[in-house]
């Protein structure tokens, strides 16, 4: 059983862990509607989605139809002006047969040009602000990728009073002092102001390289049941936060499995031997 925590102040109990819709990128439909059947069995309650993440939301859209009241929904728009994100979020809810989410979230906001556009006079915030007071979304986040994201989201909480936040989170990325310094520091932050926050790329192993792409997960995961046991039970091992799962429909019941089996967070000695074992690298460097 995946325990329940509250999805920071928007008044959802969800399963720490949330089922990452970015592995329906580039699945058909019958895979998608076996996949949303086993999350459903599984008593997962939260699924995350974005715009740009293929046909995700036209695979998501004949379950959410069917069942949209029995899930936290949340969606992302990657747009940075009002008018482009503003149409993005109504297609998003044509694509997912649902006249309302219950997150949509800024996505990817990270670069500095994009950050300071989205903020200005113009810019997607208001569109999300929008969709928000029109009843279209209930609450708002926003999310991102690399080294600076903690710092930019901390930047972006002095912004706007986001309900949620998104970023990478695993051991090797711990091993970079600074990111870890910011990490804490934004969660620090959340707590305070009951900011949920979502963590990413909980099963990397390495960045591909030069590698034969195997999974249809941008990085190479880990595929071993016990390392990913390790891994999830690392980041799960965090009070407070959440674990959105890897981007590849065959990965996910082996984090749902080390999920509905953790007990308590592996020690240094473990995690040790698991980076060397399987060469665990930083994504994001």
């Amino acid at each position: 059983m995946i325990p329940l925590q509250p999805f920071g102040r928007t008044g959802h109990d969800s399963t720490r862990i949330i089922f990452g819709a970015a592995a329906f990128s580039a699945v058909d439909q019958r895979d998608a509607d076996e996949t949303m059947a086993y999350v459903a069995e599984r008593g997962i309650n939260h699924i995350d989605t974005a715009a740009s993440y293929g046909d995700a939301e036209l695979r998501l859209g004949p379950f959410v139809e069917q069942h949209r009241d029995q899930f936290f929904l949340a969606t992302k728009t990657g747009e940075r002006t009002s008018e482009a994100a503003w149409a993005e979020i109504n297609r998003s809810l044509e694509r997912l047969r649902t006249d309302h989410v219950d997150l949509i979230q800024l996505h990817n906001l990270v670069d500095e040009d994009e950050w300071q556009t989205v903020y200005a006079p113009g810019g997607a915030l208001e569109a999300v602000v929008r969709a928000r007071d029109e009843g279209l979304a209930t609450n708002i986040g926003v999310t991102g990728h690399g080294v600076t994201v903690a710092r930019q989201h901390i930047r972006s909480l002095a912004e706007f009073d986001f309900a949620s936040v998104l970023l990478p989170y695993n051991y090797p990325m711990t091993r970079n002092d600074k990111y870890l310094a910011d990490f804490e520091e934004l969660v620090e932050i959340c707590e305070e102001r009951r900011v949920a926050v979502q963590t990413i790329k909980s099963i990397t192993r390495a960045p591909w390289g030069d590698k034969e792409q195997t999974t249809t997960t941008w990085y190479e995961p880990l595929q071993d049941q016990s390392a990913i046991d390790l891994a999830v039970h690392w980041v799960l091992g965090r009070p407070g936060v959440f674990l959105n799962t890897a981007s590849d429909i065959r990965l996910l019941p082996k984090v749902v499995d080390a999920a509905e089996r953790f007990e308590h967070r592996p020690g240094e000695a473990e995690m040790t031997e698991l980076e060397r074992a399987w060469g665990l690298e930083p994504l994001f460097v």
